[in-house]
C-alpha cells in the first residue's frame, strides 16, 4: 500500500495535464514548488493508522501555498511544527500572490485558528498527530487576474470533473492508508467531497465549521465552536 508521499506525488502528476481558463489566470501547486516541505509534513506526521483526518478544501493564499502546509500559517508550521523544508515559486506567479515561502510576513487567518486550536489542545504535534492528520483535499489553488482566490467549487463542469476525480482518488487512497475512523470535513464543499468519494468505506463522514474570517460565524469563537461540533459528532477532542 501506498504512503502519502507517494499518493501526494502521484496526484501532483495527474493534476499537470489540466488546464483551466480565464476567469482563472494562474494556478499554484505547492505539491510541486514547495515538494520538500510538503514531503516532509506527510512523512514526519503522515504515518498511520489516525483516528480523525481533518479535511481542508486547498491551500490559501497565506497558507499552504507559501509552506506547502495545509492550513499552513507559516510562524504555526515553522515554529510549532518545525517544519523548514525548501519551498520555491510557481511558474507563473501572479505578481499580487507572491510566494514568499518562510520568509512570509503574512499571516493566514484560518490556518492560525486550526493550528491555534491544536496548539492550544495537544500542546505538542507529537499528541496532535496520535489521533489526527489534518490534510486539504484540493491541491491547487486559483488566482483569477485581480489575484482573487477563485474555490474549486466555483470552477465550470468541464474543468471540475476530471480535478474532482482524481482528488476523490487520492483521498481513497490516503484513507486506505491511514484507517481511519472519521474523515471531518473543515467547511460543507470538503465534508460533501468526502462523502461522495469515500461511499461505500468503512470510515465516518462529519462537518466542523470552515474558520475563513469570510465567515461571520467563525470570527466567533470559532475554536469553541469546533470543539462543540466534534464532541456532538463524539469525537472528544
Amino acid at each position: 500500500m501506498s504512503g502519502l508521499p507517494d499518493i501526494a506525488a502521484n496526484l501532483s502528476a495527474s493534476l499537470r495535464s489540466l488546464r483551466f481558463e480565464a476567469p482563472v489566470t494562474h494556478v499554484y501547486n505547492p505539491l510541486e514548488y514547495a515538494w520538500p516541505a510538503h514531503r516532509e509534513y506527510l512523512q514526519r506526521f503522515g504515518r498511520g493508522p489516525k483516528e480523525i483526518v481533518l479535511l481542508g478544501m486547498n491551500p490559501g493564499p497565506w497558507g499552504m501555498a507559501q509552506t506547502g502546509v495545509p492550513f499552513g500559517e507559516v510562524t504555526f508550521a515553522r515554529d510549532w511544527l518545525s517544519i523548514g523544508g525548501s519551498v520555491g515559486r510557481p511558474d507563473p506567479e501572479h505578481p499580487k500572490r507572491p510566494v514568499e515561502g518562510w520568509g512570509c510576513s503574512r499571516s493566514e487567518v484560518s490556518g492560525r485558528r486550526v493550528w491555534g486550536w491544536a496548539k492550544e489542545r495537544f500542546e505538542t504535534p507529537e499528541r496532535l498527530f496520535e489521533r489526527f492528520f489534518i490534510a486539504n483535499y484540493c491541491p491547487l489553488m486559483f488566482l483569477e487576474s485581480s489575484g482573487r482566490n477563485r474555490t474549486p467549487d466555483r470552477l465550470p463542469v468541464r474543468e471540475r470533473t476530471p480535478l474532482l476525480e482524481a482528488c476523490d482518488e487520492a483521498l481513497r487512497l490516503s484513507v486506505q492508508a491511514l484507517e481511519p475512523a472519521w474523515v471531518v470535513g473543515v467547511g460543507r464543499f470538503a465534508e460533501t467531497s468526502a462523502r461522495r468519494a469515500l461511499e461505500g468505506f468503512d470510515v465516518r463522514v462529519g462537518r466542523v465549521l470552515h474558520p475563513s474570517p469570510a465567515s461571520p460565524a467563525a470570527n466567533r469563537d470559532w475554536q469553541g465552536q469546533a470543539r462543540a461540533q466534534l464532541a456532538a459528532l463524539g469525537i472528544e477532542d
